[in-house]
């Protein structure tokens, strides 16, 4: 049972998993989808949910502390000046999770994490 289990650790160290789920989030900004194992777009999803919150705030506080967690300012003046705006009016739901299949190489389970637009 998982009682009072929070978040998802996807077999990684604390400081690497921050640095995964900040690239999986950059990429998802600037591309719009990105394709990993379903674990990892879980985690990703819940990282990118929080960020984008903060850019629908838009103010120089919550842009400093997006820059804290994502470490690329192209992704951060990307979500600050378009993803941010567009998410004004919706409470939630920024982002989908489609299954793909097992991957070839190693039959892990993939999926699509992608931008609700």
């Amino acid at each position: 049972m998982r009682h009072r289990v929070e978040g998802f650790k996807i077999g990684m160290l604390p400081s690497h998993r921050r640095s995964v789920l900040a690239n999986l989030t950059n990429a998802l900004i600037l591309h719009s989808k990105v394709d990993t194992t379903f674990p990892r777009a879980k985690a990703g999803q819940q990282f990118a949910e929080r960020v984008i919150t903060l850019a629908r705030r838009g103010d120089l506080h919550a842009r400093r502390i997006a820059f804290s967690r994502l470490r690329d300012k192209e992704a951060v003046d990307k979500l600050f000046s378009e993803i941010g705006p567009a998410y004004k009016d919706k409470a939630g739901g920024y982002t989908r999770i489609v299954k793909l299949g097992p991957r070839r190489g190693d039959g892990a389970e993939e999926a699509r994490l992608m931008l609700v637009r």
